[in-house]
Order: C-alpha cells, then sequence, then structure tokens
C-alpha cells in the first residue's frame, strides 16, 4: 500500500504541475498573440513581441504554438480573439494590495472571476485608484546566475542603457530600469554577449507589508486561485516575505 500512497502523491502533485504549466503556456500565448496585433508579425521590428517569444521559448512553449499565436494576432490567420487589458484593484488578508492585471475578450466575466477569487480567500475588491498609487510600472529583465557574474558586471553592462538597480536574488538577477528603457536593457545585455530570461514591464510595489506565516500562506492562497482565471495575467501584491517566514510556509 505505500508504494501505491506514493504513486498516489506522485501523480497529484504532477497533474497539479501540469496545470499550472498548461495555464503558463496559455497566458504566454495570448501575450504573444497581444503584441503580434499591436505591433506586427515581425520580431525584429517589434519588440514586444521579441519579448513575449523570448519569454515563452524559455518555458518551453512548443515553437509551432508560438508561430500560430504570431500568425493570429498578425492577421496572417484566422482565429484570434479581440483581448482587452484591464486592471482590478483589491485588498488581501492582512491588508495587502492586490492588483490584478486581465487580458479578457469578456470583461463580465473576468471581473466576476476576480471579485469571487478575492471574496473567497479573505480579500476584497477595491476602488479604482486606491492601490495602485503604491506600485509603479518598472522595467524588469531576469538573468540567470551564471559562474562567474557578478551584479557590477551585470550593472557595468546595463548602467547606460537605463538600468537603475541590480539585485541577487539567489540564482537569478534582477535588473530594474523605467518601463520605457526596457528594450535598451535587454539590448545591452545581448551586445555584452549575456544571456536572459525575460524582458517585461511589470508593477513593483514602492511600499510593502510585512507578514507572518499564517498571513503569508493566506496571500499565496489568494494569489493562487486569482491565477487559476484564464482571464487573469499577472497578479501583483505588496507583501513582504521575509526568510523566516519563507521558511515556515509550504510553497
Amino acid at each position: 500500500m505505500s508504494g501505491h500512497s506514493k504513486w498516489a502523491t506522485t501523480k497529484h502533485k504532477k497533474a497539479a504541475i501540469d496545470a499550472k504549466r498548461s495555464k503558463l503556456f496559455a497566458r504566454l500565448i495570448k501575450n504573444i498573440e497581444v503584441a503580434a496585433r499591436l505591433g506586427g508579425g515581425d520580431p525584429d521590428g517589434n519588440p514586444t513581441l521579441y519579448d513575449a517569444i523570448q519569454k515563452a521559448r524559455k518555458n518551453s512553449v512548443p515553437i509551432d504554438n508560438i508561430e500560430r499565436a504570431v500568425k493570429r494576432g498578425s492577421g496572417a490567420e484566422a482565429g484570434g480573439a479581440d483581448y482587452q487589458t484591464i486592471m482590478y484593484e483589491g485588498y488581501g488578508p492582512n491588508g495587502v494590495a492586490v492588483l490584478v492585471e486581465c487580458l479578457t475578450d469578456n470583461r463580465n466575466r473576468a471581473a466576476s472571476e476576480v471579485r469571487v477569487a478575492l471574496t473567497r480567500n479573505g480579500g476584497s475588491m477595491a476602488d479604482p485608484g486606491s492601490v495602485s498609487y503604491l506600485f509603479a510600472r518598472k522595467g524588469v529583465v531576469m538573468v540567470p546566475a551564471v559562474s562567474g557574474l557578478s551584479e557590477d558586471d551585470l550593472l557595468m553592462a546595463v548602467l547606460d542603457a537605463g538600468a537603475e538597480e541590480v539585485s541577487d536574488l539567489g540564482g537569478t538577477f534582477e535588473i530594474l530600469s523605467e518601463a520605457t528603457d526596457v528594450v535598451a536593457v535587454r539590448t545591452a545585455l545581448q551586445a555584452a554577449g549575456m544571456d536572459y530570461d525575460s524582458a517585461e514591464a511589470t508593477f513593483v510595489p514602492s511600499m510593502s507589508v510585512p507578514v507572518d506565516a499564517e498571513a503569508a500562506a493566506k496571500v499565496i492562497r489568494l494569489v493562487e486561485a486569482l491565477e487559476d482565471s484564464d482571464d487573469v495575467q499577472a497578479v501583483y501584491t505588496n507583501i513582504d516575505l521575509s526568510d523566516e517566514v519563507l521558511a515556515q510556509i509550504d510553497l
């Protein structure tokens, strides 16, 4: 029985991982489609599309799926949806601020799913502007930490391109810039022969809320519930997780 139980547990975990990967693939494909619609299907002339494709490839999205998304978005192939970007604001447990970025072809469905996920997980919707002021739109480039690469090396490569800060996150470096400089920073890395995992404009909290392990677990459950919606592209919070709290919770 112990062998069977172990197999059952492994299958359950694998199913959860596969489900998350499927959701991730769908989000990445949607980003490619929208980028191609807004800026054309040529990655060399559309930096947003270039970076969307790069991120998809880094996450092992099949090339065929990527190419079809580009064709749908650019109009070369039928079947593309008319997606809109909508931001919803809310509060999570312990007053943690939550920004929910949706890419949807049905505003009513997106709003309903976000509201349900928030209210069922100790959160609530907030009025527009009541939470977003706590976040700044920034360019974020993630660089894999390879042997011999230091923060100083990276900073030297990207400082003139507009980089503001380089942080060692343990296994990965994070480069922050103004959102308008993210392509210049990524291009500077490429010119220096350095690889990167992703380059995108995202939301970074200007102030964070420290939480204990119990509150952290509640916020993580809330984020996961929001991310279960196919309309949700990204969830941003201003939660501050210390190493001690991270050690206490089961991610």
